[in-house]
């Protein structure tokens, strides 16, 4: 059983001894698979083989081969070119998050430099009430 980050189920297949499935993730976030084994047998040994496969590496190569009428060198091009546009776009995607962690960075950089300075002035401020209360005091015990 494949699940969503929201709860979604997304496959669900019993009593299968082997198979394959694909789908198409329309949530982001982290997907769970579960794999269980109703036997009732104790002790009987079990194999779990998961090919996990993302991206391009998803896509049946044969398949388009035949539809297409191309093999050999073509064939190994037009994976690179997938292979290449894929890592072109996590690379937009990653300029794109380092500008947006950046931005981030600099506002929280500039709050704490509002707040050392607040903090600094109000330091301040209660060191001279402190003197200017303790003059007074000591000028009423008349120490000064």
């Amino acid at each position: 059983m494949v699940t969503s980050p929201y709860g979604n189920t997304l496959h669900h297949n019993e009593n299968a001894t082997v198979g394959q499935f694909a789908f198409t993730t329309a949530e982001a976030g982290n997907y769970l698979a579960c794999f269980w084994i109703d036997s009732a047998e104790k002790g009987s040994g079990v194999s779990v083989n998961l090919d996990w496969k993302i991206g391009f590496a998803t896509k049946d190569w044969d398949a388009i081969a035949k539809k297409e009428k191309i093999e050999g060198v073509e064939l190994e091009l037009r994976k690179l070119e997938v292979a290449v546009q894929a890592i072109h776009q996590n690379l937009i995607h990653l300029k794109a998050r380092e500008a947006e962690m950046r931005t981030v960075s600099e506002k929280t950089n500039s709050r704490v430099a509002w707040f050392s300075i607040l903090s600094l002035g109000v330091c301040i401020v209660v060191s001279i009430l402190q003197l200017w209360h303790l003059q007074g005091f000591f000028r009423k015990k008349k120490l000064i």
